[in-house]
């Protein structure tokens, strides 16, 4: 979230000392991020560390919680977990929000660099390793699983008719919406033809931007916070897709990929519908957020920005959910 929240940094310091028993000696907001209920913050001690400060309005999922943790006790060093806390547990309170304090990695996320050769082969190794964890029972039954029954469409025929209607969006809604409504109507028929494949421990939200280097150096992977027992193409969309980072995936890469991963035949109905699902989802979430009077217009104008380039994506004559 780009825009700062509405509390008391002093005060948040103040606790996050408390909790984890750091001596801060700055506070530094991250504005990061899309999620318009989550903030970010890097936490700088005074013997030199740094830590990465999430808040969350409400509470962090079970999941979010719990997982990470277990998959590094698996063996995947590649995932960012959160610090426990010195008297027990992950998470802490804060007034109407909850922290989760994690390490801090430099370097920053490959989103509009890249990923190297020998990154590619990484980003491989990771996903066929983590498609291969059998969650324990504690970590299944929090664990969602996949229902193919996504309220994106229903939220986005919601906001439609308020986005036409608005100063900010109407324009916007005038040039894509109709594009948007038959995006929604593709979900919805490729959900009903989906084969409902092997359920596997999934990340939900690997893309470029949630894997963190430092130049050529291995990768880590960041942003637990909605994790869903589903198909393998529920990660896999992030990768085969041409949408998600600036330097995506072309024949090259595949085959580097595909070198880390494994033997891989992923199912193209079940990769265009998570595509096209995310696509709606993102979208809804957009203008739900624009039309948020609230916000302020630099954050309106970076939610336009994003909205904007999911919707001339699905509107491109060449676009195939």
């Amino acid at each position: 979230m780009i825009d700062r929240p509405g509390i008391d940094e002093r005060s948040l310091a103040a606790e996050v000392a408390a909790g984890w028993a750091v001596d801060i000696a700055d506070l530094v907001f991250m504005p990061i991020g899309l999620d318009g209920h989550a903030w970010a913050y890097r936490v700088d001690t005074s013997d030199g560390k740094r830590y990465f400060l999430k808040m969350r309005r409400g509470e962090f999922t079970r999941a979010a919680v719990l997982l990470p943790g277990f998959l590094r006790a698996q063996g995947l060093g590649q995932v960012v977990a959160p610090i426990d806390l010195p008297d027990g547990g992950v998470s802490r309170g804060f007034g109407d929000h909850q922290l989760l304090l994690y390490p801090f990695h430099d370097g920053g996320s490959r989103w509009d660099r890249g990923l190297t050769d020998c990154q590619w082969i990484q980003y491989g190794e990771f996903l066929g390793r983590l498609h291969a964890v059998t969650p324990s029972a504690d970590i299944a039954a929090v664990l969602p699983v996949e229902t193919y029954r996504s309220s994106a469409g229903d939220r986005l025929r919601t906001l439609g008719g308020q986005a036409a209607a608005s100063e900010a969006l109407g324009a916007f809604w005038d040039r894509y919406g109709a594009a948007l409504h038959r995006l929604s109507k593709t979900v919805d028929e490729l959900a009903s033809r989906a084969i409902r494949g092997q359920n596997v421990i999934c990340h939900a939200d690997i893309h470029p931007g949630n894997l963190l280097a430092d130049g050529d150096g291995p990768l880590y992977v960041v942003d637990w916070d909605a994790p869903i027992l589903a198909p393998r193409e529920r990660d896999l969309m992030f990768v085969f897709s041409q949408d998600f980072g600036d330097h995506p995936i072309n024949a090259h890469r595949a085959e580097l990929f595909r070198r880390g991963y494994g033997p891989l035949e992923p199912d193209q109905t079940l990769l265009s519908y998570y595509r096209g699902e995310r696509h709606l989802d993102d979208a809804a979430t957009f203008l739900h957020s624009i039309l948020n009077t609230e916000a302020s217009p630099e954050s309106q104008a970076n939610d336009l920005h994003w909205l904007t380039r999911v919707a001339a994506t699905v509107a491109d004559p060449s676009y195939a959910a």
